[in-house]
């Protein structure tokens, strides 16, 4: 569906035949970001739950990341270079894959 907004119920709504992709706090921050990105672009966007769980990936740690990307990271900063973080809490975030 294209729109021009849509609220974080009908978000974490559209998420509902995904679980288990992203926490629901993760999902709350990915809206958060996703609705600040379109906001700031100022143009309408289709909401696709299938590409958002392709394109965005949510991890526990930070040793989770390091072991599916095969990298050494030593902290989420050093991320940043690669690729878009949304940080959820102290440990947990969101990556645009890459």
């Amino acid at each position: 569906m294209i729109v021009r907004y849509i609220s974080k119920n009908e978000f974490l709504d559209a998420f509902n035949i995904r679980k288990g992709n992203f926490s629901d706090n993760g999902l709350m921050a990915l809206y958060d970001y996703l609705d600040d990105f379109y906001s700031e672009a100022d143009k309408p966007y289709e909401l696709d739950v299938i590409e958002i769980c392709c394109s965005f990936t949510e991890y526990d740690n930070l040793q989770d990341f390091n072991k599916d990307y095969n990298r050494e990271y030593e902290n989420i900063d050093e991320i940043v270079d690669d690729t878009e973080i949304i940080r959820i809490d102290d440990k947990r975030f969101i990556i645009a894959n890459f």
